[in-house]
């Protein structure tokens, strides 16, 4: 008898715990005030191979609190939480407590300067038939405000006419998974903006377009945000000329040129072809040098190894500039 008394007991407890995994609940926190935020739409989502599945919707009580009760989703979840027309994501992994979560949201402005550019790059890529432009801009938001402007755009950037609007926009937002976003048109010419706001932490935006070439090669361009400092990069073999760029350095491993931009407005004259590449094991044992090869496939195959290498090398530019200003 006492052995089925423990067995049964063993069932109970477990019927117990599961509903416990299953629930979702937590509190929603205004990060701009430190205050319980009530009155929040808050949704459960499933991502899915097919895409992303609501499996509830409900909204934050007075006390900022909410709950998703009886759920048996196997697999990741993904909180969001709309708070002033921005949503705020909490991803959920198999395997972690899904209750007490706390969401934080923070209060939107459209006030200029809230978000600041901290580093701008733009990378030159020539082939033989066409021009490929990455340009990153990281932001650094305010650390109790986000940073919203749906009407102007919460980022503006300069596209040359030869590239015909043709431009991809990935945003990496912070602690969150890259995504695209369309470069709108604005009212100025060739000035395009990006609708998605700008949360406390660091943002990147990485705009990217092909022009085709021309001899000479000439590349123009506008500087929209004047408050960083903006380099130019191009790859080893490249050379890029220019009253308006002022040399810094070679960066170490890829002998790419980093150029300081020194005018808003400015002109390249572009020689030679080449293109930052991702250095394979067994290139770097024959010679111990980095591959420079002709652009052929576009730029996006291996946009995220090249943008990480352009900050890298605007990191060794910047220390550069520090010690010959401390000079």
């Amino acid at each position: 008898m006492r052995k089925g008394h423990g067995l049964v007991r063993i069932a109970l407890l477990f019927l117990a715990i599961v509903p416990a995994f299953a629930a979702v609940d937590g509190v929603i926190v205004n990060g701009t005030t430190g205050q319980p935020q009530p009155n929040t739409v808050v949704m459960l989502i499933q991502p899915t191979q097919a895409g992303m599945q609501n499996l509830g919707t409900t909204k934050s009580d007075a006390q900022g609190k909410f709950s998703f009760d009886n759920n048996d989703a196997q697999g990741p979840r993904l909180i969001q939480a709309i708070f002033q027309g921005v949503q705020y994501n909490r991803m959920v992994p198999p395997g972690m407590s899904s209750t007490g979560l706390q969401i934080p949201v923070f209060a939107s402005t459209n006030k200029a300067g809230t978000a600041k550019v901290t580093q701008h790059f733009i990378v030159l890529q020539p082939g033989d038939k066409e021009l490929a432009v990455s340009e990153g801009l990281l932001y650094v938001g305010d650390p109790s405000l986000t940073y919203y402007d749906p009407v102007n755009g919460s980022v503006r950037f300069y596209v040359p006419p030869e590239a015909q609007g043709l431009t991809s926009v990935t945003v990496n937002p912070a602690g969150g998974m890259p995504i695209q976003r369309p470069a709108l048109k604005t009212k100025e010419p060739n000035i395009y903006k990006v609708d998605y706001p700008v949360r406390p932490g660091e943002t990147r935006f990485d705009v990217n377009y092909t022009v085709p070439t021309a001899s000479p090669m000439i590349f123009t361009d506008k500087l929209i945000h004047t408050e960083a400092s903006s380099n130019l990069v191009v790859p080893n073999g490249v050379i890029a000329k220019s009253d308006d760029l002022e040399f810094v350095a070679k960066e170490p491993k890829t002998q790419a040129s980093i150029y300081r931009i020194k005018n808003a407005s400015f002109k390249v004259d572009v020689e030679g072809t080449g293109a930052l590449q991702a250095q394979s094991e067994s290139s770097a044992d024959d010679n111990g040098q980095p591959q420079v090869q002709e652009v052929k496939p576009r730029i996006y195959d291996s946009m995220y190894w090249i943008l990480g290498m352009a900050f890298a090398i605007l990191g060794l530019g910047s220390v550069l500039l520090a010690r010959n200003a401390s000079k």
